[in-house]
């Protein structure tokens, strides 16, 4: 599925490099692991093609920060 709601995947977790810094991509997928340290949560993000970590800083977004907050493993996000 690469729709969900309106939302269109831009990318699978193994097709992102680091020319993709700073642009706006669409993920989709499951929550493998979620960890706190200290402020900065770290999610990987696994698909069907593989993995990728996501990094929620609250210095860059609290509002999104508060929501990687309620993420739990197994959950599904885009």
């Amino acid at each position: 599925m690469d729709l969900m709601g309106t939302l269109r995947r831009t990318h699978h977790c193994n097709e992102l490099g680091i020319e993709d810094v700073g642009k706006r991509v669409t993920l989709m997928g499951w929550v493998l692991r979620r960890r706190d340290h200290g402020g900065v949560i770290f999610i990987d993000l696994r698909d069907r093609q593989g993995l990728t970590q996501i990094v929620f800083n609250p210095e860059v977004n609290p509002q999104v920060h508060a929501e990687a907050h309620r993420l739990r493993s197994e959950w599904v996000i885009a």
